[in-house]
């Protein structure tokens, strides 16, 4: 398993593992503005395969995790852990004092991913991310590092 930043070209995989895992996936816009905003897009491979990525956004001595995903085929095996590992390693080379992310309430399986590794709630953001019927909340969630 490496890890490396994701460039241009690698969005096509990208997006493919984003529209397959999220009901209201990144454009390829979200993932080149990231680029451009020198956000840390990495991508985790395995076997020259990308199997996931993450974007993190560094502000003072914040953490902010704005997307990660695993490909569906190989959720479930431990490399969401892996590679939210890479996140807190980059975190705590960049300084950070803490790493903030926000979840759909719905999605268990993240949030025990999150909670597994030392995540805490914080508060609730009301009608953050859409939904099918109108909006739905989200967990903000905090790791002191």
């Amino acid at each position: 398993m490496q890890f490396s930043e994701f460039k241009e070209n690698d969005l096509s995989a990208i997006e493919l593992i984003e529209n397959e895992v999220h009901a209201y996936p990144w454009t390829r816009g979200n993932f080149l503005d990231s680029i451009k905003s020198n956000h840390t897009c990495l991508i985790m491979k395995l076997n020259d395969e990308i199997i996931g990525y993450t974007v993190i956004m560094f502000v003072l001595d914040e953490c902010h995790l704005l997307n990660i995903s695993i490909k569906k085929s190989m959720q479930k095996q431990g490399y969401g852990s892996h590679l939210l590992n890479e996140v807190i390693h980059r975190a705590n080379l960049a300084c950070s004092k803490t790493i903030y992310l926000e979840v759909r309430v719905s999605n268990r399986a993240a949030i025990r991913l999150y909670d597994k590794h030392g995540f805490n709630e914080m508060s609730i953001r009301k009608d953050y991310y859409r939904a099918k019927e109108g909006r739905e909340d989200a967990l903000l969630m905090g790791l002191v590092i």
